[in-house]
Formats: structure tokens, sequence, C-alpha cells
């Protein structure tokens, strides 16, 4: 009589150390994010000559993420991660910099400038997703992927409380913000020295090559992921841009946005410590579908009004469909290439994704300074722009869904 073996569970130490690594990074180093878009219009807006312009800064940050998508993919695909996580730092830094002395010499095109290369750290931040599933078992992956996207809790709070604490901390307003995230990507440097992710191996001349970047955009699951993340991620900054300028054109302080994103960045990361357990038991379909219905109700409360309780939902709405979408549609492109594929397919990914971010984050600051004469015209254009690309979306999943399972 034959004994069947067990099959052993996969060892997923390394994977999980790196996890570990990367939480870290998303946590301290991803402060400068939220900290940066809760000022960046408002700081904008009291540089530009047009305030039409004022959330030129964000579009900025993300056309520079968008345009360092591909080199940074490159770069990590032959140097591997960490080398790819320090030029990440690296443009943070000098983003950082520049952009405090753009407001020293109360220089719209300089601030301009150093925007544009906070853009690239904003690029390698999101190849810490992607990092986390290196190393990690089929099993493992979905949960590794979440608990990553969860490391943004930490800088959900750390974010807008350090933009209380330096943005009127000198003379020059938000210079003082500006010089912590120098700081930020000078200190956060240091725990990429600790990661362990293979580089990866020069392929031999006769290795498998992969798909083209046609046949992978093609590929139907490929291409529905990539929609629905690049939805999700637009949406989001396409209403997160205009909060701060809405909640203060609508009568409130300062300190009031600050609280809104950090209500809404909380919201973004805290549900990734159960996102990868619902992926993983109801199937990265219907979460994804979850999602694109949760953005929906979010800009249905915002054109309810402009209480400060409709923004504190809504904003709490756009955070969680922002995470169900996001790492649903992670989750099912890391599933449908291959690893020869990875930095040519992650790396058309960002483009497409933060191409999509670029036009959201540009049309932001337009529909909510010149489509009206108040700011609650203005916030009930962002919110109604939302629904074409909702059903977008939604459309492409159902399509998806429906298509004969041996297509």
């Amino acid at each position: 009589m034959t004994q069947t073996i067990a099959p052993q569970p996969a060892d997923d130490s390394r994977a999980k150390r790196n996890v570990v690594i990367l939480v870290l990074a998303q946590a301290f180093l991803g402060a400068q994010m939220p900290l940066i878009f809760t000022i960046g219009g408002l700081a904008g807006q009291s540089l530009a000559s047009n305030i039409c312009f004022a959330t030129l800064p964000i579009s900025l940050i993300v056309l520079g993420s968008m345009l360092s998508a591909t080199p940074l993919s490159a770069i990590m695909q032959r140097y591997g991660r960490r080398v790819g996580f320090l030029v990440g730092t690296t443009g943070g830094a000098l983003g950082g910099a520049i952009g405090a002395y753009g407001l020293y010499l109360n220089s719209f095109p300089v601030f301009l400038f150093g925007s544009f290369l906070t853009g690239v750290y904003m690029s390698a931040q999101g190849f810490y997703r992607f990092a986390a599933s290196d190393t990690a078992s089929d099993d493992f992956r979905p949960k590794a992927i979440s608990y990553v996207m969860a490391g943004g809790l930490l800088s959900a709070i750390i974010g807008p409380q350090l933009v209380k604490v330096t943005s009127d901390s000198m003379v020059v307003p938000f210079l003082g913000a500006y010089l912590t995230v120098i700081a930020i990507n000078v200190i956060g440097s240091a725990l990429f020295l600790f990661i362990d992710i293979p580089k990866p191996e020069v392929p031999a001349a006769d290795a498998p090559k992969g798909r083209t970047r046609w046949e992978l955009i093609t590929t139907p699951r490929i291409a529905v992921a990539v929609i629905c993340a690049m939805v999700a991620y637009a949406l989001m900054n396409l209403v997160m841009t205009s909060t701060p300028l809405a909640v203060v054109g609508c009568g409130f302080e300062q300190n009031d946005a600050a609280n809104v994103v950090t209500a809404h960045v909380l919201a973004m990361f805290a549900p990734s410590f159960f996102t990868g357990h619902l992926i993983a038991r109801f199937g990265v379909e219907k979460i994804l579908g979850t999602g694109i219905l949760i953005l929906a109700g979010a800009g249905a409360v915002a054109l309810q009004g402009v209480e400060l309780e409709n923004f504190f939902v809504a904003l709490i709405l756009l955070g969680l469909g922002w995470n169900f979408g996001f790492i649903g549609a992670t989750t099912m492109l890391a599933t449908a290439h291959s690893v020869e594929e990875r930095g040519r397919m992650q790396g058309m990914n960002d483009l497409i994704v933060f191409g999509g971010v670029t036009v959201a984050s540009l049309a932001s600051g337009g529909l909510m300074n010149c489509s009206g004469g108040d700011a609650v015209t203005g916030w009930t254009s962002v919110n109604l722009a939302m629904a074409p690309f909702l059903m977008l979306a939604g459309g492409a999943l159902i399509w998806l869904v429906m298509r004969p399972k041996t297509a």
C-alpha cells in the first residue's frame, strides 16, 4: 500500500522578514506623501499667479512618478529592489530640498521642479507592494501585499500630524514641512540595507523571454487589472487632491483639512490587515467589485453637502474603496505574468496607472477652482467626474467575469 505524503507548506520566513522591512518603509518613508498631499495644493495656491494651477504641484509629483515607473522597474530588474528603492529616497530628498528652496524664493517654477523629483520617490514606493510578493509563496502573496499596504496606516497618522507641527514652524509657510521631508528620506534609506530580495538572474540567451508588452496588455485578465488599478488610484487622487482646497474653501480650518486627510489615509490602509484574507476567501473579482461600489458611494456622500461630516464620511469611503480596488488589482496582476515578464509588466502597469493619476490630478485643480464661482460648485464638479470612470472599471470587471472560462 502506497502512503501518500502530504505536501509541505512553503517556507515564507524570508518573505516575512522582507514584509517587516517594507511595512516599516511604508510607515516611515510613506509619511511624506500624506504630508505633501495635504499642503501641496495650499502651497501651490500661495505661489501660483492663477489659482487654477493650485494643484499643479501634486500633478507634477504624479507626472514624475509616471515617468519614473519604467526606468525604476528596469533598474530593479537588473540591479535589484534595494538599488531601486535607494534611487527613490534620493529623489524624495532632492524633491524636498528643491521644494523648500522654491518656497524660500517664492518661486512657483522651482517649487514645481521639486515636486516633479518627489514623484521619483512616489514611484519607488509603488513597487513596495510588488517587492512583497517577490519571495512569497502563492498562499502568502496576497497577504504579503496586503500587509505592506497596511504599513500606510502609520504614515496616515504621522504625515498629517507633521503638517500641524511643521507647516507654520518657520517664517516662510510650509518651509518646515519640506525640510522634514528631506530628513524622512535620509533616515529612512537605512531600512533598505536590511532587505533580502535576490537580484534577478541575468537570463541566458536561450531562456524564455516571455510575452511582449502588447501581448501582455491585451491579455484580458491583465488588461482588466490595469484598468481597475488606474481607475481606483486616479479617482482617489482626483478627489483627495481637491479635498484640502474644498475644506478650507467651505469655511473650515487648515487643521480640519489635515484631520480629514488623516481619516482618509487611515481608511486607505487600515483595511489592509484583512484585505488579503478577504481576497483569499471570496476571490479577487468580488473584492475588486466591492471596491468600485464603495468608490461610487464616496461620490454620492460628497454630493449630499459640504458639512464637515460629509467630508469625513466621503473621504473615508474613498480610502476604503481605493484599498479594495487597488490591492485587488495588484493581486490580480501579480498572478497573471511570469517571472521573466515581471520588470516589463510592472513598469508598464505603473506607467499606465500613474498616467491616469496624472490626468486626474491635473483635472482636479481645474474642476475645483475653475468650473464654477465657488468651492461648493467646484467640489460638486470633482465628484461628478468620477461617474464615467467607475462605469469603465465596473464594465471591464463584469466583462471579465462573464467571459467563458475556456476563453
